[in-house]
């Protein structure tokens, strides 16, 4: 899988670039990730990326030009027989998640095109077939902490980036759309705290039953919005 960030800020990406599950899954090959700069994209001897917004107002906007030559640049590397997501991250762009980020691995090619400023010019939004994305209901300074989060969540997807592939399909919200259940580690007793008696009786049936209630009951006390009405029927049955 390839990954292409469009940015005026390509330095904000080493730090994490190099680190922990995507360090190692670029020095595997399993994922290629590309860095552009918006900047060099620019005609002008100042490299300027904004402008003031036609009809006044507060901040700036993102110029078209640059945009666009850096978009058709890595399109123009893309062979056209394999997929491709152009990704606009933006406030105003549908909520992520995990169903967003499976739809993700199945592309050849994802194209995440980070804002900055007050926005970006229109043009840039109705000329190209973009999906825009927002991690919630809060702006940050630009796209590039968003560029992060989405890259974390496609890449640790990834058939062998994961030692253990279960680790991601049983996390929260990846199969039912549910909150994962708690998890205990050793020591059994910590400030006399014990682990739940039935995560140290080998009895799997007993354990898969209480990890699914326990995960309908965190799910019902932080995210009840997530719950079908068969979830709640069942957490009702349960008690």
């Amino acid at each position: 899988m390839n990954i292409h960030i469009l940015t005026i800020f390509p330095e904000f990406f080493k730090s994490a670039l190099e680190t922990s599950i995507l360090k190692r899954a670029i020095e595997r090959e399993l994922v290629v990730v590309d860095l552009y700069d918006i900047r060099a994209f620019t005609t002008d001897k100042h490299s300027q990326v904004d402008d003031y917004p036609y009809g006044g107002g507060p901040g700036m906007i993102m110029k078209p030009e640059p945009i666009f030559k850096c978009i058709e640049h890595v399109l123009s590397n893309i062979d056209e027989a394999e997929t491709r997501e152009l990704v606009f991250l933006t406030p105003q762009g549908r909520h992520y998640d995990q169903n967003i980020a499976t739809d993700f691995i199945r592309v050849d090619h994802l194209i995440l095109l980070c804002g900055h400023y007050k926005g970006i010019d229109e043009r840039v939004r109705e000329y190209w077939s973009m999906r825009e994305i927002s991690l919630g209901d809060f702006v940050m300074s630009g796209g590039e902490p968003a560029a992060i989060a989405i890259i974390d969540s496609v890449v640790r997807l990834l058939p062998g980036v994961l030692s253990d592939i279960n680790s991601a399909v049983t996390d929260s919200f990846y199969e039912n759309n549910l909150l994962d259940c708690p998890h205990y580690t050793r020591p059994e007793e910590f400030r006399g705290m014990k682990v739940p008696s039935v995560l140290i009786s080998g009895n799997h049936a007993e354990i898969a039953n209480w990890r699914r209630r326990k995960s309908l009951e965190r799910t019902f006390k932080y995210r009840k919005d997530l719950l079908s009405d068969e979830d709640i029927k069942e957490l009702n049955d349960e008690i």
